[in-house]
């Protein structure tokens, strides 16, 4: 794998920030450890050197310099691991082990040896404090521990440090790799999907992690697109076939009209009969694009509150002339007070297409039925009659665009109402539904989510 690309990986870059932060924290804790130690090694220093002090106090008994004298040089003599220095208030050494110092009281220490040329390996820490008759009295010990654990500690960060940024590093690295394989592979099936292998799709490992919710995503859409673009080679080839014939006519009779001896009556007849082929492509052409209007989602911006059960009874006043004209039936059953959240033209458009296709197909005598009930929260309208159906392997493909039962195709029609109505539900995300009747064929179309009518809102 390319190095220079997996350094310039977003993964990568963020693992060096997170590189940053384990450094910093790192810096912090070793603050704190390093200062907390030597703090607790420097007490416990101070805490020896004063119970020193008090000793050599005790021991001089009226604290008199000549008593200090005599005290020091005893523990002077002892090997206790302790430094005395005693000056008179000239700053000559009187007694101890030590050269003269400022007589400063309180703590002291030599962090630098060299300053001490008689102890060049010996740094010291201790007290010193002010005597009678203007001396000064400073006892110390060896603080080479404390500069030992300083050093010690810092020894230990740094290879600490040194053990995470390698580790942090590597990770990084292993993880930008594994991050890099997976983009590696959306990146090629993008590939091979531009290069005409529409079926080829993204693997999943199986892991279940953010990428495989990804790739399922992605898949989905591709799925989604490989649907779309096989309805539109599918549209297409309708369109051709269905606009074929007509158009076909259409040449036809223009072309023996224009053979023909000149006769008015004959050609206002070619006319009207041209005319009605040319409009029933432009309502085809117009199903279309209404269609695509309504799958587009334009039309959700107007959704307002609709009475569907006023809307479902005028639907059935205008239809019922047509059906009793075919000497059919209609039978109504439709609850008050129905309500959806939906466009009043475009539901109507839907219910309207739903009552005319039961019509039309369905012979004299036939029995046509239009019912709608609320169960829960959710409305539900069927419309159902008993004539010859739709066989059950055709009811999901004749909701697609042109698409026509046989027995159908010699009926009026363009094969888009089914298409229409459906695209229609789908907008108001409602389910349409076909199946049997027995006899004949049963249209449900359900909202999942009831609207509060006007009614209840009062």
């Amino acid at each position: 794998m390319n190095l220079r690309r997996l350094v310039r990986t977003s993964s990568f870059r963020l693992t060096l920030l997170y590189a940053v932060f384990t450094g910093a924290s790192f810096l912090v804790l070793f603050a704190v450890i390093f200062w907390s130690t030597t703090r607790f090694m420097q007490h416990q220093i101070d805490i020896t050197v004063e119970a020193e002090i008090k000793e050599v106090r005790t021991a001089a008994g009226d604290g008199s310099i000549d008593n200090l004298r005599r005290a020091i040089e005893s523990s002077t003599k002892q090997a206790g691991g302790f430094y005395y220095l005693l000056q008179a208030s000239d700053g000559s050494v009187l007694a101890g082990d030590l050269p003269p110092l400022d007589a400063v009281p309180g703590v002291r220490e030599w962090v630098e040896p060299r300053r001490l040329p008689r102890f060049p390996k010996v740094d010291i820490r201790g007290r010193g404090e002010a005597v009678d008759g203007g001396g000064y009295l400073f006892v110390g010990t060896g603080a080479h521990e404390v500069h030992e654990l300083r050093e010690s500690v810092a020894q230990s960060f740094l290879w600490g440090l040194g053990a995470a940024m390698l580790l942090v590093l590597v990770g990084g690295a292993l993880m930008s790799a594994s991050v890099l394989r997976r983009i590696e592979a959306v990146s090629q099936t993008s590939r091979d999907i531009v290069a005409g292998d529409l079926q080829r799709r993204i693997p999943l490992n199986g892991s279940g992690d953010e990428f495989d919710h990804l790739a399922v995503s992605l898949n989905a859409m591709l799925d989604r697109i490989g649907v779309l673009m096989e309805g539109l080679r599918q549209v297409s080839t309708d369109i051709a076939h269905d606009l074929r014939t007509p158009l076909t006519r259409l040449r036809q009779r223009l072309e023996l009209a224009r053979q023909r001896p000149p006769d008015a009556q004959a050609l206002h007849a070619t006319l009207g009969a041209t005319l009605t082929d040319i409009d029933a492509i432009l309502s085809t052409f117009g199903a279309l694009l209404r269609i695509a209007q309504i799958e587009s989602g334009a039309r959700k911006a107007s959704f307002r509150t609709v009475d569907l059960s006023e809307l479902l009874h005028t639907v059935g006043e205008i239809y019922q002339p047509a059906i009793e004209e075919k000497s059919q039936t209609l039978r109504e059953d439709i609850a008050a007070g129905l309500s959806v959240n939906g466009d009043r033209e475009l539901l109507t458009q839907l219910f309207a297409n739903l009552m005319e296709n039961a019509s039309r197909h369905c012979d004299a005598g036939a029995r046509i039925e239009l019912r709608a009930r609320q169960t829960g929260n959710a409305v539900e309208v069927v419309v159902a009659d008993d004539g010859r159906g739709i066989p059950a392997d055709m009811r999901e493909k004749v909701l697609q665009r042109f698409v026509r039962i046989d027995a159908s195709r010699t009926t009026p029609g363009n094969g888009l109402g089914l298409a229409l109505a459906h695209a229609v539900a789908m907008l108001h995300e409602a389910e349409l539904k076909l199946g049997d009747n027995a006899p004949g064929l049963r249209i449900g179309v359900r909202f999942a989510q009831a609207a509060e009518s006007p009614a209840q809102r009062g």
